[in-house]
């Protein structure tokens, strides 16, 4: 297997909430010498193009940079000679009903969907058309593959299976319940209509916590990792249920765990959801990260084949190193 190389920076970096404090799991990060150090970012694959993931995008509205989202995404997936992408675009939310009647994504000539759509997260939010709807539940209940990507949970209040397909999303507490991860890294509920809602501040670097090691997402990460420059919210809700979590972060607005990526089983099919991957109108630092794009791979592998062959490089992020590719 050959490597093509891209030359990266490891940064110093410190997390916002460090200080003196005796809370539990809180991260206080060390100095880094800056250097250059080269990782894998591509695969040269003998996949034949029958033989590659196909990917389908869904993205069209939402309240991030939806269209720089999917470029970015694209351009983290293509390398890695494993996914055969197409993107389908919604119409926009002020168009007709005839227009919306014309789009139908066939979910079920594709291994995996990345779901890049937010139409809202209150009750007025856009709905996708009935049949679209059915047809997404009917793809994913007999094996289909989905990953969530950021804002995707916060869409579709009102849709009971896609709630139960994400587990926790932008809600209100009086939603569902609340998952968080205690100071003896066991998983623990919080009531309905109990706690603080969803949530979140300014981007800011952070420590990712491993909560499922064993998991083919996962195996070969180490235990906890940097990333840069991301939106880290707090306060998902909803049933939660069949959730297996993959990372949490220690929250300094919350004070809290807070689960970061999670899959749900529904029927035959796989759900992942990632709260990483924000993106309005700054750099965008965090889709640099090796981490993120390594995770974002993986789990859409996975997602749609249950298997995972991408590799994690040994220049992998360290709890007080961030590594940007260039």
């Amino acid at each position: 297997m050959n490597y093509k190389y891209l030359i990266v920076f490891i940064f110093s970096t410190c997390l916002y909430s460090c200080g003196q404090s005796s809370e539990p799991n809180k991260e206080i990060s060390k100095p880094v010498v800056s250097s250059t150090i080269d990782i894998p970012i591509r695969i040269e694959s003998d996949n034949k193009p029958n033989e590659l993931i196909k990917v389908l995008i869904v993205d069209g509205i939402n309240n991030h940079n939806w269209q720089e989202t999917t470029a970015r995404i694209k351009a983290i997936l293509e390398p890695s000679g494993l996914f055969d992408i197409t993107v389908s675009t919604t119409p926009s939310r002020e168009a007709t009903d005839k227009e919306w009647s014309r789009w139908r994504p066939e979910f079920s000539a594709y291994d995996v969907i990345l779901n890049n759509f937010n139409g809202g997260h209150n009750s007025n939010g856009k709905r996708w058309p009935d049949a679209v709807e059915k047809a997404f539940e009917s793809y994913v209940k007999n094996g289909g593959g989905v990953v969530n990507f950021h804002a995707a949970n916060n869409a579709f209040l009102n849709w009971q299976a896609y709630n139960e397909m994400i587990g926790l999303g932008w809600r209100n507490p009086s939603f569902g319940r609340g998952v968080i991860v205690d100071a003896t890294d066991k998983l623990v509920y919080i009531p309905k209509g109990e706690g603080l809602g969803a949530g979140h501040k300014e981007n800011h670097d952070f420590v990712m916590t491993v909560f499922e090691r064993d998991h083919p997402i996962t195996v070969g990460f180490p235990q906890k990792w940097m990333h840069a420059m991301e939106q880290l919210s707090h306060g998902q809700r909803g049933p939660a249920k069949n959730m297996t979590v993959l990372h949490y972060a220690w929250s300094k607005d919350s004070k809290r765990n807070e689960p970061i990526d999670w899959i749900v089983n529904y029927g035959d099919g796989r759900v992942y959801t990632t709260m990483l991957g924000h993106l309005m109108q700054e750099e965008g630092l965090n889709f640099r990260s090796v981490g993120f794009r390594v995770l974002l791979i993986r789990a859409l592998q996975w997602t749609a084949t249950q298997q995972v062959t991408y590799p994690v490089p040994s220049n992998f992020p360290s709890s007080d190193a961030i590594i940007l590719v260039d």
